[in-house]
C-alpha cells in the first residue's frame, strides 16, 4: 500500500446536504450562505478523490407527505407546499458540480444528525474509518449535531472545513465553529486540510 494511502485509510469526507432546495437562491430551505460554499466543497470532494478518502454523501430525502420530517417542519409538505427535498424531485439532487461517482457512498437522513436513525456508525466501524472530515450546510444543524454525535461515538479525530461549511450568517457559523473547535474539533480552512492535514 502506497504511503498516501496509509496515511488517509481510516478518513472519510461527509458532504451534508450540499442539494438544490438548500443552496440555490429561493429554495424553500435556502441557506444564504451555501452558495458561496460550493467552489471549496468541490475542491475537498476531488481532494478525497486524490487522496482516495471515501467520500460519503449525506443527504435528506422526505416522503413528499412529510411523514417523515420533524415536526415543525411539517407545514412545508401540505397540499399547496413546496415540500422541500421531496424524494425524486430536483430540490433533492446535488447543486451542479457536486457528483456522486462509482465508490462513493450515499446516505439518506431524515433528521439534522447524519447519525440519528441511520446505520452510517454501523458503515464506519466495518470500514474502519475513525477519522471524519466534514463539509456541507447548514453549521448550526447538520453539520453541529452530525459533529457533536461524532464526537460522543468516539471518533478520533473531526474536522471541520470552515470555508467548506456554511450557515445563514458568518456570525452565526463563527458561533458554531467557535463550540465546535471547543469540545475538541479541528477547524480547519480547505487550503490547511489541502497542506497539512495528515
Amino acid at each position: 500500500m502506497a504511503e498516501a494511502e496509509l496515511k488517509w485509510k481510516n478518513t472519510a469526507l461527509l458532504v451534508i446536504d450540499m442539494q438544490k432546495d438548500f443552496i440555490h437562491p429561493g429554495g424553500p430551505v435556502y441557506v444564504i450562505g451555501g452558495a458561496a460554499i460550493v467552489p471549496n466543497v468541490v475542491k475537498a470532494v476531488e481532494e478525497a478523490r486524490r487522496r482516495q478518502i471515501p467520500i460519503i454523501w449525506v443527504v435528506r430525502e422526505h416522503d413528499p407527505m412529510g411523514r417523515d420530517v420533524e415536526l415543525f417542519r411539517r407545514h412545508l409538505y401540505a397540499a399547496d407546499k413546496p415540500k422541500p427535498t421531496s424524494k425524486g424531485s430536483v430540490g433533492a439532487e446535488l447543486v451542479d458540480g457536486l457528483v456522486i461517482k462509482d465508490g462513493d457512498y450515499k446516505l439518506v437522513k431524515t433528521r439534522f444528525s447524519a447519525f440519528f436513525n441511520t446505520h452510517l456508525h454501523l458503515y464506519l466501524q466495518g470500514a474502519g474509518i475513525d477519522k471524519l472530515v466534514i463539509t456541507g450546510v447548514q453549521t448550526p444543524n447538520c453539520i453541529r449535531q452530525t459533529v457533536f454525535d461524532a464526537v460522543a461515538l468516539d471518533y478520533h479525530k473531526v474536522t471541520v472545513i470552515v470555508d467548506a461549511t456554511a450557515a445563514a450568517t458568518p456570525d452565526v457559523h463563527i458561533a458554531n465553529i467557535y463550540d465546535m473547535a471547543n469540545i475538541g474539533v479541528a477547524t480547519r480552512t480547505l487550503e490547511e486540510w489541502c497542506k497539512f492535514e495528515g
